[in-house]
């Protein structure tokens, strides 16, 4: 797996994931992507943007966009996907990134804390309001100084072995257990005790 700029070949994908995950799409750009491939297969797995807003007093610089295709999560895409975002944030000479998220316990174990929508500048203040009302109603703002980003062992090392999975597979076995019977002491109706 590797994480690579989106191409503008790679567009139409990028959109038609965005509306499936119902995930935020305000000032779309491809070219503002990065995309996670499996190397072997060229297979996409996930993606994320770096959203650069101009302000009077600067520019503020918004991670937003992130998704994992469901038969790749759970194994550092999404992770690798963070990490290159924050290093193109870092590169454009940003000290700070934040995120507008339903999802920001995901972000805090890389070291996004939570920031309250009062302390947020006004242009991300307006941008979590937009987000609330239209596709995420409990969003949150987090950051993270760029050099403060923090990759967990446990996604470094899944990352280096990843591959799709069925994400139903693990749901479609239901055992006893699923049904709060215990296979131990339960007896069936054809149990002949023998």
């Amino acid at each position: 797996m590797y994480v690579r700029d989106a191409k503008n070949r790679d567009e139409v994908w990028l959109l038609d994931h965005i509306e499936e995950m119902a995930l935020d799409d305000a000032g779309f750009r491809s070219r503002d992507y990065v995309i996670a491939v499996d190397e072997e297969t060229d297979e996409r797995a996930g993606f994320g943007r770096v959203r650069i807003h101009k302000t009077d007093d600067g520019e503020l610089c918004e991670l937003t966009g992130l998704g994992v295709l469901p038969a790749w999560q759970g194994q550092g895409v999404g992770a690798h996907v963070v990490e290159r975002l924050i290093e193109t944030a870092k590169a454009e000479g940003f000290e700070t990134v934040y995120s507008l998220t339903d999802e920001p316990a995901y972000l805090t174990q890389f070291g996004f804390d939570p920031v309250e929508s009062n302390a947020l500048p006004e242009k991300l203040r307006e941008r979590l309001a937009t987000k609330r009302e239209t596709i995420q109603p409990d969003a949150v703002a987090t950051s993270i100084g760029v050099d403060d980003f923090v990759m967990p062992d446990r996604l470094r090392e899944a990352f280096k072995n990843a591959a799709p999975h069925d994400p139903d597979e693990d749901s479609t076995a239901e055992a006893a257990e699923d049904f709060g019977i215990d296979p131990d002491s339960a007896t069936y109706k054809y149990d002949t005790g023998r």
